[in-house]
């Protein structure tokens, strides 16, 4: 990883700032699997204590284990007194029966170039193309992905580079050109430079 620490040092100075702030490059994976999509949906929109606190209850009611099957055993009135909506208790629903049928291969991700697995991914109510981005980043560990639609992302770029509103995608794309192709490894040391993390 020191290639693309170097790499991004030496094309944008506002960055090597950013990295030489933060320091090494610590990014946290997880397996590329059902579960790990689950959480992903759970963490949208909630903040990461409520988010742990709801999948974790969903977690101990699939057995502590998330499959497919014990999702669809669940209740959908069951779900939502663990503390999802209803939204997204049909998204986590609608994820476990494509799953199951077949139309989400988990073990096919892999294999695919990153704009097959968004394509495959957001067949899934619920699941956009930001959805998409984390599992590419935390998941499949693709080294060179942007979230044009990541407000932690745009967050940063606004404030590293003191523009007077968040940038659109357009203008994350035309900046991040001299990023590639490390773009996952910048994006990470933008969200350290506001002392979060992206989530999965």
């Amino acid at each position: 990883m020191q290639e693309a620490i170097t790499h991004l040092s030496q094309t944008d100075p506002v960055l090597r700032r950013i990295i030489d702030r933060v320091g090494d490059y610590r990014i946290e994976f997880r397996e590329p699997e059902f579960a790990t999509l689950v959480r992903s949906i759970v963490y949208q929109q909630l903040s990461g204590r409520v988010a742990a606190v709801i999948f974790g209850r969903l977690l101990q009611a699939a057995g502590g284990k998330l499959t497919p099957d014990r999702i669809l055993k669940l209740r959908p009135a069951r779900m939502r007194t663990l503390g999802l909506s209803t939204q997204k208790t049909a998204y986590i629903r609608d994820l476990a029966r494509h799953t199951r049928d077949g139309r989400v291969v988990f073990e096919e991700l892999d294999g695919l170039s990153d704009e097959e697995v968004i394509e495959r991914l957001t067949i899934v109510k619920g699941i956009g193309v930001w959805t998409a981005h984390m599992f590419l980043i935390f998941a499949l560990r693709r080294t060179n992905v942007l979230p044009t639609g990541d407000l932690g992302v745009r967050t940063a770029i606004q404030k590293a580079w003191g523009l007077t509103e968040l940038p659109k995608p357009v203008e994350m794309e035309k900046l991040a050109e001299r990023w590639h192709p490390y773009c996952t490894v910048a994006s990470w040391y933008l969200w350290r430079s506001l002392e979060g993390d992206g989530k999965v």
